[in-house]
C-alpha cells in the first residue's frame, strides 16, 4: 500500500496561543514538512487547491515544482485540482511541468472541489458544477494521450483546432486520478474512464462507504476496464506519542476549522464527544498513537482492499513543530508496520491459492 500526507496548507491563529505564521513563513514550513515525508520514507504527498483565507495553497503545482527540487523519491500530486474551474490545457501544462522537474513524480488528483469560492472568482457559474468538470475532465485526457489535439467547441471551452500542446511529461501517461466524495455519479465516471479513485472519507463510519468502492469496480468491469485500478482513501488525521496527546493536541485546531466551516453550511458545533468518537476504530478521523493509527489502516484496508492511504495533516493550524512529529511518527512508526502486515497477509493469500 502507498502511504502519503496531504494537505492544504491550513494557516491562520492557533487557537490555543493566538498566535498567527505569516503566508511567508508558512510557505517555508510546508516545503520542510514535504522534504521530512520524502526522507522519512512515505510514497505521495498531495497538495489541495483553495482559494479561502483559511488556507495558503491556491496554485498546487507551483509548490509542488519547488518541492521536487528538494526532494528524491516521493510522488508529488494536487490533492485536489478544481478542474471544473481550471482550464485543462494549462492544468496539463503545469504538471507536465513538475513532471519534468520532478523526473517522473507528478500526478494530478482531480475533483469537482467541496469550496465554491474558484467559480466566481474565475467567472464560471456555480449551476454547471457537474457539466463543467465532465467536459474538462474529457479534454483533459484527450490532450495527454497526444501531442496535437483536435476538439471540437463544447459548451464551456473554445475549439482546439489539431494544436501541439507542450510541454510532453515523462511519464507517458501522466497519471490522472479523479477525487470522489461519495456521489455515485462520480464513482461511476471514475470506472467508467478507467481512472484511478481517491474517495474521501471525513465523517461517519468508514464502512458505509463500503458500497461506492463496489460500484467503482463494477463500473471498472462493465467498462472492460482493469479491474484492479488503484483506489485511495482520503481522510483527516493527526498522530502523537500517545493517543490522549494526539487527541487533546488536535481538538483545539479541529473543532475551530471544522465549527467555522460548519456555520457557513449550517451544520452544529461540533461537541468534544463526537470528535472523540471519530478517533476510534470506527470513526473516521485517523487521530491517535502510531499503534492506533495502524491498526485503523489495517480495518480499512481489510474494508475496502484499496491500494493508497492518505493523511491530512492538518485540520485547523497546528504548530510546524507539531507537524513535522506527527510526519516522522507516520513515516517511520505507522509506515513500516502497515506495509510489513499487508505484505504478509498478502504472501499468505498467495501460499492459500
Amino acid at each position: 500500500m502507498e502511504l502519503g500526507v496531504y494537505t492544504f496548507g491550513v494557516n491562520g491563529a492557533d487557537p490555543r496561543t493566538g498566535e498567527a505564521t505569516s503566508t511567508e513563513q508558512r510557505f517555508a514550513d510546508l516545503l520542510e514538512e514535504i522534504e521530512l515525508a520524502d526522507q522519512v520514507g512515505l510514497d505521495v504527498f498531495g497538495l489541495g487547491e483553495h482559494h479561502r483565507p483559511e488556507f495558503i495553497v491556491s496554485t498546487p503545482a507551483v509548490v509542488l515544482a519547488a518541492a521536487a527540487a528538494r526532494t528524491k523519491r516521493i510522488r508529488l500530486s494536487s490533492a485536489v485540482t478544481v478542474l471544473s474551474s481550471d482550464d485543462p490545457v494549462r492544468v496539463f501544462q503545469e504538471f507536465a511541468t513538475l513532471d519534468n522537474i520532478s523526473h517522473g513524480r507528478a500526478e494530478i488528483m482531480a475533483g469537482r472541489g467541496s469550496f465554491i469560492e474558484s467559480f466566481p472568482l474565475f467567472g464560471y457559474d456555480l449551476r454547471d458544477y457537474d457539466t463543467l468538470f465532465s467536459e474538462k475532465l474529457e479534454l483533459l485526457l484527450k490532450i495527454r494521450e497526444s501531442e496535437r489535439v483536435k476538439w471540437p467547441a463544447g459548451k464551456h471551452r473554445a475549439a482546439i483546432d489539431n494544436l501541439p500542446i507542450y510541454p510532453r511529461p515523462v511519464q507517458s501517461p501522466l497519471p490522472v486520478w479523479v477525487a470522489v466524495g461519495g456521489t455515485p455519479q462520480s464513482v461511476v465516471r471514475a470506472g467508467t474512464l478507467g481512472l484511478p479513485m481517491a474517495l474521501a472519507i471525513i465523517g461517519g463510519e468508514p464502512e458505509r462507504f463500503a458500497p461506492f468502492v463496489q460500484l467503482y469496480r463494477q463500473s471498472l468491469q462493465r467498462a472492460g476496464k482493469d479491474v484492479n485500478t488503484p483506489v485511495g482513501i482520503n481522510s483527516h488525521g493527526y498522530i502523537a506519542e500517545t493517543s490522549q496527546q494526539a487527541r487533546d493536541e488536535a481538538w483545539p485546531s479541529v473543532s475551530a476549522l471544522m465549527d467555522k466551516i460548519g456555520r457557513e453550511r449550517g451544520w452544529p458545533p461540533m461537541s468534544r464527544a463526537q470528535y472523540e468518537a471519530s478517533t476510534q476504530l470506527r470513526g473516521a478521523n485517523f487521530i491517535g498513537s502510531p499503534e492506533q493509527v495502524v491498526e485503523k489502516i489495517l480495518f480499512q484496508h481489510e474494508v475496502f482492499g484499496h491500494q493508497r492511504f492518505l493523511i491530512q495533516f492538518s485540520v485547523g493550524p497546528l504548530p510546524h513543530a507539531s507537524l513535522m512529529r506527527s510526519i516522522e511518527l507516520f513515516g517511520t512508526k505507522v509506515a513500516p508496520a502497515v506495509r510489513k502486515a499487508i505484505g504478509s497477509s498478502m504472501e499468505a493469500a498467495a501460499a492459500a491459492e
